[in-house]
C-alpha cells in the first residue's frame, strides 16, 4: 500500500510538471499582448490623473457660489515713550490686545458667470475623457504594431537561415562539380557571393528582430515569447462610406473637438457676463480683547455691495474678444478634424485592400516560383542550367515568401487602424478581459465640491483603491 502511495504521488508531481510545461510551451495570443499594452502603458495612468484634474475644476467652479467663511485672530502688543521737552518728564505706555473673529461672504449676482463656469468645466471634462479613449486606442494600435513586426521579424530571420542553408547546400554542389569539370571557377565564385550577401542579410534580420523585441517590450512591458499568429480579422464595415460615417459619430478626437467648441460658446458667454458687474453679501463678527486695560469688545457688520465696471483700461473688451477669437478657432479645428479622420478611414480602408489583393498575388507567386525553382534545379543537375540560373530561381522564390509575410503582417495592422480610424480599438469593443477605468466614479464624488463630510470620505476610499492617497 505505501509503495502504491508513493507510485501514485511520483505520478501527480510528473502530471503537474507535464501541464506545467504544456502551459508554457503555449504560445502568446495577439490579445495577451493587448491586454499588457492597456495594464502596462504609463500614458493612459498620467491621463487618467490629468481627468481628475480636470473633474476638480468643476468643483472649483461650483464653490464660487458656495458661502466662503474664514477665521481671523490676531495677538499684538503695543509700546511708546513720550519725553515732555519742557518738563523733562518721560512717559510710558504698553499694551496688550488679542482679537478674533470670523468673516463671511457670499456671491449673490455676477452676471451668470459662475454659472457659466461650471458648464465650461464640465464640457472640458467630457473633452478630456474623450481624449483619454483616443489614447487608449492609440496605446492599444501600438501594441498590435509591436506584436505584428516581431511576428514579421521572426518569420524574416527564419526565411533568412533558410536561405543560408540552402545556398550552403547549392556552394557545396557547385564545388563538387567543379572537382569534376563540370562547371568553371565562375560558377562556384557566384555561389560564394551570394552565400556571403545571404549571411549579411540574416545579420540585418536578426538586428531588425531585436529592435522588434525591445519595441514589444516598451509596449507590452514584458519581452515577446513564442507569439501566435492572429486568426480571423476583426470586422470593421462593409463600405468605406460606412466606416466614415461611424468615424465622424464615434471617434474621440471627434467628440474631443465637439466639446471644445461647446466650452469655447460658454466662455464667449462668461467674458460677456463679466461686464455687467457683481453683487456679494458680506458679513462678520470680532471680538476683541485689551489686556492691559482689562476691556472687551464685540463688534460686528452686514453689507451688500455691488460693482459695475465702468472703465478698466480695455481688458473686459479684449478678454471678450479673445474669447470669440478662440470659439472661432475652436470651431475651424472641428472641421479639420472631420477632414483628418475621414482621410484616415480612407487611407486604412485602401491599405486593407491593398494588403488583401497583394496577399493573394503573393501567395500564388509562391506556387508558380516553387515549381520553377524544383525545375531549375533538376535541370541545372544534369548540365542544362547554370549556378547561377539556381540562384536566381531561388531568389525569387525567397522575394515572393518575404512579400507574404509583409502583406500579411500589413494586412492585419492595416484591419486594426482602419478600426482605430472609425474609433472603435478599444478595450471595451475588443472585450479584453482588463480592469476598466471608470472616469465617472470620481466625477460624481467631486462635482458638488465636497469638504470633509460622508462624501468626502467616500472620495478618500476612491482615492486609496486608485492607490493616490
Amino acid at each position: 500500500m505505501r509503495v502504491l502511495k508513493l507510485r501514485t504521488k511520483g505520478w501527480l508531481v510528473a502530471f503537474g510538471l507535464t501541464l506545467m510545461s504544456v502551459q508554457s510551451a503555449q504560445a502568446e495570443t495577439l490579445s495577451d499582448a493587448l491586454i499588457g499594452a492597456f495594464n502596462h502603458s504609463g500614458l493612459l495612468e498620467q491621463n487618467r490623473a490629468l481627468l481628475r484634474a480636470a473633474d476638480e475644476d468643476v468643483a472649483v467652479a461650483t464653490a464660487a457660489l458656495r458661502p466662503i467663511l474664514n477665521f481671523t485672530g490676531s495677538l499684538g502688543r503695543t509700546y511708546a515713550r513720550t519725553t515732555n521737552r519742557t518738563t523733562s518728564v518721560l512717559s510710558e505706555t504698553n499694551g496688550t490686545s488679542a482679537s478674533m473673529g470670523l468673516s463671511a461672504e457670499l456671491l449673490i449676482y455676477d452676471g451668470g458667470q459662475s454659472k457659466l463656469a461650471i458648464e465650461a468645466a464640465k464640457e472640458n471634462v467630457l473633452s478630456t475623457r474623450a481624449r483619454l479613449l483616443s489614447l487608449e486606442q492609440s496605446v492599444l494600435l501600438r501594441g498590435i504594431q509591436a506584436y505584428m513586426n516581431v511576428l514579421r521579424a521572426s518569420e524574416t530571420v527564419g526565411l533568412r537561415q533558410s536561405n543560408v542553408r540552402l545556398i550552403t547546400q547549392e556552394l557545396r554542389a557547385a564545388r563538387d562539380r567543379f572537382e569534376v569539370g563540370e562547371i568553371t571557377r565562375t560558377n562556384v565564385a557566384l555561389a560564394e557571393a551570394r552565400l556571403a550577401s545571404a549571411r549579411s542579410a540574416l545579420a540585418a534580420a536578426e538586428g531588425g528582430l531585436i529592435s522588434a523585441e525591445e519595441e514589444y517590450r516598451a509596449a507590452i512591458g514584458r519581452t515577446p515569447g513564442r507569439l501566435g499568429k492572429p486568426g480571423t480579422l476583426p470586422e470593421t464595415a462593409s463600405s468605406v462610406e460606412k466606416a466614415k460615417s461611424i468615424a465622424v459619430r464615434n471617434h474621440p478626437d471627434m467628440q474631443a473637438v465637439q466639446h471644445d467648441v461647446a466650452a469655447a460658446e460658454l466662455n464667449v458667454l462668461r467674458a460677456n457676463a463679466a461686464m455687467s458687474g457683481s453683487v456679494r453679501l458680506r458679513g462678520g463678527v470680532n471680538r476683541t480683547e485689551n489686556a492691559t486695560a482689562n476691556t472687551s469688545t464685540n463688534s460686528g457688520s452686514l453689507s451688500l455691495e455691488a460693482s459695475v465696471p465702468i472703465y478698466q483700461g480695455g481688458r473686459l473688451s479684449a478678454l471678450h474678444r479673445q474669447a470669440m477669437a478662440r470659439r472661432d478657432g475652436a470651431r475651424s479645428g472641428l472641421h479639420i478634424v472631420r477632414l483628418q479622420i475621414e482621410q484616415q478611414v480612407g487611407n486604412a480602408f485602401a491599405q486593407l485592400r491593398v494588403s488583401a489583393a497583394s496577399r493573394d498575388a503573393s501567395q500564388r507567386q509562391i506556387r508558380a516560383a516553387s515549381v520553377a525553382f524544383r525545375g531549375v534545379r533538376e535541370e541545372a543537375s544534369v548540365g542544362s542550367r547554370t549556378t547561377l540560373d539556381v540562384l536566381n530561381a531561388e531568389q525569387e522564390l525567397l522575394d515572393a515568401r518575404f512579400a507574404l509575410v509583409n502583406v500579411q503582417t500589413d494586412e492585419i495592422i492595416a484591419a486594426y487602424t482602419a478600426l482605430s480610424a472609425m474609433g472603435l480599438l478599444t478595450a471595451k469593443h475588443l472585450n479584453l478581459p482588463v480592469q476598466q477605468y471608470d472616469p465617472a466614479a470620481y466625477y460624481n464624488l467631486v462635482k458638488d465640491a465636497p469638504a470633509r463630510s460622508v462624501q468626502g470620505d467616500k472620495l478618500d476610499r476612491v482615492l486609496r483603491a486608485l492607490g493616490k492617497e
